[in-house]
């Protein structure tokens, strides 16, 4: 090293090299180069409940196209991340490390870890709003503290997003600075014996990290149909439509296309997409701002829900069983695919929290398994709408009527058939469930005991 420093650049959920704003600014010091950095976390990868994931089959091969746009220079470790940086500290003469921010708590308690760490060492941790237009403290009520109705929060988005658009959507173009990126093999060797750490200077196999190859190849470069976005609107609560949706989830999820380049392009031509982006929006900042919505609920009041928690309606939700078509062919659809149309996780959440009465943290940490583009902060929000305790939720009487959504938004049955087969076939359809409940019932007792439990604070 010769005294010479190397920033390092910390990639997280940005899983691309253009238009990222930490990228960027780790290449454009112009003192130091930049050692690419990616962690596989095994704080987070030993709590998935399978060593095949189709998420880590993605991640892998998004790291393997960065890789080849970074000429080959991607240093990739496994561990925790505050031993890793550790270790990287005793090998690298760092100058600082970047990355871009991250709202949920366990992203903060890790990145205040790894930041006190390096600060005790001299080093700076500087992070970037990237994932996001507004962070954290961007969006707050007149008195600073933060919304929690969406309305007034998406007025105040869209009020300071139009007062300079092209500001809030400015790029950060990093492959004329490629010639920054070290090339890790040129350095140190790392100690092959280092407890629970290992250091890769490639994209690691699958096997490296305790994992297998679960078999999944998704569309590396999003592709943004102008047509599709035009329509969004009047297409997205249909989930027969093929291309109804912009299936763009786990891309934003895991950073693979830009935020600023998705709002340029919605705020241009679909404002009912753009809201759905500034949904994203208001759950991050919740997340960040109400940490303890993560695990419980929103509306502490509401802790006082006596749930039911019936073992056997449970497997029968989670395995697509219920009797209820609309909502069999959405959570087959999530198991067989690790997606799950948008207007059928609302049908599917309302139907296990209100019909079945069981705890929303229950199909929570479901979805958590199965959604390719899992997000914590939007699957707890929604979870929380659907059972009425979260911020801007659903009223707890409001109870989706299945056979009525289906009726509605599939009145064909063209996506039920697709994923309930059986209903189709004459010689089959005996072999269909009855219903766990009927709906009255279950709409009747879920009203009582919602009364009964809130009345008890």
């Amino acid at each position: 090293m010769a005294g010479r420093k190397v920033n390092i650049f910390w990639f997280r959920r940005d899983l691309r090299t253009e238009d990222n704003k930490g990228l960027f600014f780790s290449l454009s010091t112009g003192v130091s180069q930049a050692l690419p950095l990616f962690i596989f976390d095994s704080n987070i990868l030993e709590q998935l409940p399978a060593k095949t994931d189709k998420r880590v089959d993605f991640i892998m091969q998004s790291l393997k196209i960065i890789q080849q746009q970074l000429g080959g220079n991607l240093l990739c470790a496994y561990g925790k991340p505050e031993d890793i940086f550790t270790q990287l500290c005793k090998t690298y003469d760092i100058g600082a490390v970047y990355c871009n921010e991250d709202y949920e708590p366990y992203a903060v308690g890790r990145d205040n870890a790894v930041k006190e760490l390096l600060s005790k060492k001299g080093i700076r941790f500087i992070d970037f709003k990237d994932q996001v237009i507004f962070s954290k403290k961007d969006i707050l009520k007149p008195d600073k503290s933060p919304y929690t109705v969406f309305t007034p929060f998406s007025a105040r988005w869209k009020s300071k997003f139009d007062e300079d658009p092209a500001f809030f959507t400015t790029t950060f173009g990093s492959f004329s600075l490629m010639k920054n990126v070290v090339n890790p093999t040129h350095y140190p060797v790392f100690p092959e014996s280092l407890p629970g750490l290992k250091f890769f200077s490639q994209v690691p196999s699958h096997e490296d990290i305790g994992f297998t190859f679960a078999g999944f190849s998704a569309t590396p470069f999003p592709h943004i149909n102008p047509e599709l976005l035009k329509n969004y609107g009047k297409t997205r609560d249909y989930p027969y439509i093929s291309g109804g949706t912009s299936r763009l989830g786990m891309h934003i999820r895991f950073g693979i296309i830009s935020v600023r380049r998705l709002v340029e392009f919605a705020h241009a031509s679909s404002p009912v997409w753009l809201n759905e982006l500034i949904w994203r929006e208001f759950f991050q900042s919740i997340i960040y701002h109400f940490p303890h919505s993560a695990d419980s609920p929103f509306k502490q009041k509401y802790s006082a829900i006596k749930w039911r928690n019936n073992s056997e309606e449970i497997e029968k939700w989670c395995t697509g069983n219920t009797g209820y078509p609309i909502v069999d062919a959405g959570m087959r659809e999530l198991s067989e695919t690790g997606y799950m149309h948008n207007r059928v996780r609302m049908i599917t959440a309302s139907f296990l929290t209100k019909h079945l009465l069981a705890d929303w943290r229950i199909g929570e940490a479901w979805f958590a398994s199965k959604l390719l583009d899992y997000d914590l902060a939007a699957n707890v929000g929604n979870w929380q709408w659907a059972a009425g305790c979260g911020c801007d939720a659903a009223p707890y009487f409001r109870i989706f009527n299945p056979t009525e959504q289906a009726r509605k938004f599939d009145p064909a049955n063209k996506y039920i058939h697709r994923w309930v087969p059986e209903l189709k076939n004459e010689s089959k359809i005996n072999a269909y469930p009855e219903p766990v409940v009927d709906h009255k019932f279950a709409r009747e007792r879920a009203l009582q005991v919602y009364r009964d439990s809130l009345n008890e604070i």
